[in-house]
């Protein structure tokens, strides 16, 4: 059964959520001990409405790292700041839940400010960009108040490196207080309709590195995305901005069914990496002959290939973990990668406008999206513009090959199965929707023009 087949992750968030105890799964790290909270950034929220549901913080700048509270790491500054170890502030051992394998790490923590949610969430993505040279692996961790004035666990949001030869990157399954809980890269609040709310949050980063060596893993970006999305069967109507088509490559995930079963089943539950790598290639990234040189040479695309391995998290047995494609995509020079929400269609015209493809999540019956010519609980695809109508563009990647990932969806339909939270699905029954997820992929160094549109649409 394809991915794009399965129930998914985000209906299992509420019953997640009445877990009894924040229980890690096998093979967790100790806990670090956390940080004395830093002061709240008090710019941030001021007490007034928010224009949008959506508050997404980040931190990448050399001011933004020395906020923090380090201990065995430190900011470095340069065209691109970023956290790296120094001396190590311990050692601790962690057994790998995929492979059984034991060893002992340095590491060093960097314990961001408390960030006051401009929108008090019932969900929150983290999302980060790091490099991490064998021998180094990071975590990620977030801690949050409730609207009652209570606290969170520390909840681990992603084990993860670049590569696989050290650790299996990871979500980490049965987090929970009976209040929220996290599902795969989703922190969600159990029910919302009790009025709870998370009003702030920290996130944690803890850097690994193997005993007596100077390797270092470097975090560049770390940010989080908290909102508020209203339940909706059916969201308002944009209006259409200036058409506008980017060239983006286009690749199918369906030429790869049956290639490397041991990341999810092979190519047709590949959709999220297809579209990461179209985006990847759009800004000039590319698999080097060397990265490339496991994949067996009769296979078409083998860049896709590649990139379902890393971003394969091997908890949630799939490639669609949301933050692991954004880091993979960073891991190309010059680029960064986000998760977030948008708000409407205006939010993507702006961004296409800029130069910027997005990836969007969405669910549908093979009835709400004219052309499609299939249903799905979950599927991403890369919206690259506009036609003069205002209909949507997008590289559909659950197609039967390169040449007919060009597709044309109906702007409404288009803008209700991706915004919407609730559907109902082939039974009849009451399931969720994404509510205008997507990924962002852009220049380390964005141009004037991409600035402006990425600060339209709260990403900064």
């Amino acid at each position: 059964m394809s991915r794009a087949e399965q129930p998914s992750r985000r209906t299992v968030l509420a019953a997640a959520a009445s877990v009894a105890a924040a229980a890690v799964a096998g093979g967790a790290v100790p806990a670090v001990p956390a940080a004395a909270a830093p002061g709240t950034e008090a710019e941030e929220g001021g007490g007034r409405a928010p224009a949008r549901p959506i508050d997404y913080r980040s931190w990448t700048t050399y001011s933004d790292w020395r906020t923090g509270t380090a201990k065995g790491v430190g900011a470095v500054a340069g065209d691109r700041p970023g956290v790296v170890m120094g001396t190590p502030a311990g050692t601790t051992s962690y057994t790998d839940p995929h492979t059984g394998t034991t060893a002992t790490w340095e590491y060093g923590t960097w314990t961001g400010p408390v960030h006051q949610l401009a929108v008090p969430a019932t969900e929150a993505v983290a999302s980060w960009n790091a490099d991490t040279p064998a021998g180094t692996w990071i975590q990620v961790e977030l801690h949050g108040t409730y609207s009652d004035g209570t606290a969170t666990p520390w909840y681990v949001m992603g084990r993860w490196a670049a590569g696989d030869q050290d650790i299996k990157r990871t979500s980490v399954d049965g987090q929970g207080d009976g209040r929220s809980a996290i599902s795969t890269d989703t922190f969600a609040i159990g029910d919302a309709s009790t009025g709870l709310r998370l009003t702030s949050y920290q996130l944690r980063l803890t850097l690994y590195r193997k005993p007596g060596t100077k390797l270092t893993p470097t975090v560049r970006r770390l940010g989080a995305m908290g909102s508020d999305i209203p339940d909706r069967f059916t969201v308002p109507a944009s209006t259409p901005g200036p058409a506008q088509e980017l060239k983006v490559p286009r690749y199918s995930q369906e030429i790869h069914k049956g290639q490397y079963p041991e990341y999810d089943n092979g190519g047709e539950a590949w959709c999220s990496p297809t579209s990461s790598q179209m985006i990847v290639e759009y800004w000039g990234g590319r698999p080097t002959a060397a990265q490339l040189a496991w994949v067996d040479p009769s296979y078409t695309d083998p860049q896709v290939c590649h990139a379902a391995r890393y971003t394969y998290d091997h908890q949630y047995g799939g490639c669609g973990n949301w933050p692991f494609n954004a880091a993979y995509a960073a891991t190309y020079k010059d680029l960064q990668g986000v998760v977030t929400r948008l708000a409407s269609l205006t939010d993507l015209e702006t961004l296409i406008a800029a130069g910027i493809p997005a990836i969007t999540s969405q669910s549908f019956l093979s009835s709400e999206l004219t052309g499609a010519g299939y249903g799905t609980s979950g599927h991403l695809m890369t919206v690259i513009g506009f036609t003069a109508e205002g209909d949507v563009i997008a590289n559909d990647p659950f197609s039967a090959a390169d040449d007919a990932v060009r597709r044309v969806y109906l702007r409404r339909e288009f803008e209700n199965i991706w915004l919407r939270t609730k559907r109902y699905n082939a039974s009849g029954k009451v399931v969720s929707g994404t509510g205008g997820i997507c990924y962002l992929y852009f220049p380390a160094a964005p141009s004037p023009s991409q600035l402006k549109a990425l600060d339209a649409v709260g990403v900064r």
